[in-house]
């Protein structure tokens, strides 16, 4: 599920170019570009295709990666798609008898936590309650907590991903969360600035990294909790050399406030809540996906953000979510309101 997505077209690819793999279907609401040999593709929604456990039944794995992050002002669209569909997904897999399952949770998952050491994958996965998209993949958590104790046949494994980015990703993520304000073309040099705000420190990895790590899960024998993220951390100083651009130490406080007017305007697709959470959630260990999983991501973090700022220039990718320009272009992101579209 969710195969022409930022992490999907890459694991259809991998998989699709494994000798121990027999076949790929592709799962996506809509179409996806070429195929590689050995991937087919069907038209299917989470929230409302019938049977959805005809469509796994003899597969050997089902990834679930379908997820929403817009329309951030209609909370109900995204939960609908987030919890309801994935619910719908796991009890589809149960049906078909599918005996492993690999789920995209995410970084955002996790309750509050240190930016100073790494946390490992018992620390809680409460999220952060007022913003959609975390609350949403941390009760979708406690849904697979009780797939896994209802059914303790299959293999389930769980995938927490730091900021996944990437060359061809970067159109997509710059439409939900920068908006359609946001410059792509670099501006002078004396207004390139990087706020430096408190405890504004992440990890990311490349969209080619997170689908190897997905496609070890599936064809593997691990089980459990995995994080999965890129060293170098990602900071205002790291951001800041990256884009020639100055570091400026700003107080959290204004920030927020201008980010939640332009939210309220419709001006950017982010909203105060999620900033919070960013600078909330942990930073995460991943000695286990290195050691049970045998993943290394051939990327650095630093690696991945510099072929990100470049993909916001030129980037893209072939399949719909991933177009450089959609129907209506920015104006037309800026007629229904940042944030608006899912």
């Amino acid at each position: 599920m969710g195969a022409t997505g930022t992490i999907g077209t890459g694991v259809v690819r991998r998989l699709a170019g494994d000798p121990r793999v027999e076949s790929v279907l592709g799962l996506s609401r809509r179409p996806p570009g070429p195929l590689p040999p050995g991937a087919a593709w069907t038209a299917a929604d989470i929230t409302a295709t019938a049977r959805l456990d005809r469509l796994f039944s003899g597969a050997d794995a089902v990834i679930h990666l379908a997820c929403l992050f817009q329309p951030a002002h209609r909370p109900e669209v995204t939960w609908r798609t987030n919890v309801l569909g994935t619910e719908r997904v796991f009890a589809a897999v149960a049906r078909a008898g599918v005996p492993a399952l690999v789920h995209a949770s995410s970084v955002v998952a996790y309750a509050p936590g240190p930016k100073e050491r790494r946390v490992p994958e018992s620390w809680p996965t409460h999220g952060w309650p007022t913003a959609p998209y975390p609350r949403e993949k941390a009760y979708a958590e406690r849904l697979l907590d009780a797939f896994e104790h209802r059914h303790p046949g299959p293999r389930v494994v769980r995938l927490r991903p730091g900021v996944v980015i990437g060359a061809d990703t970067a159109p997509q993520q710059r439409r939900l969360f920068a908006g359609p304000f946001f410059p792509t073309r670099r501006p002078p040099r004396p207004l390139r600035i990087v706020p430096d705000l408190p405890r504004l420190r992440f990890q990311a990895l490349h969209a080619d990294d997170a689908a190897d790590a997905f496609c070890r899960a599936a064809l593997g024998d691990a089980r459990g909790a995995f994080n999965i993220a890129a060293d170098p951390v990602i900071d205002a100083r790291l951001l800041a050399d990256l884009c020639g651009a100055r570091r400026v130490p700003l107080p959290r406080a204004p920030v927020r406030a201008a980010v939640d007017a332009a939210w309220h305007l419709r001006l950017l697709p982010t909203s105060a809540p999620m900033l919070d959470a960013v600078l909330a959630f942990p930073l995460m260990d991943t000695a286990r996906a290195r050691h049970e999983l045998g993943w290394r991501p051939r990327h650095s973090a630093a690696e991945a953000a510099a072929r990100f700022l470049h993909g916001l220039r030129h980037g893209g990718g072939r399949t719909p979510p991933l177009r450089r320009r959609l129907p209506g272009g920015r104006l037309g992101e800026a007629a229904t309101g940042a944030g608006e579209r899912p």
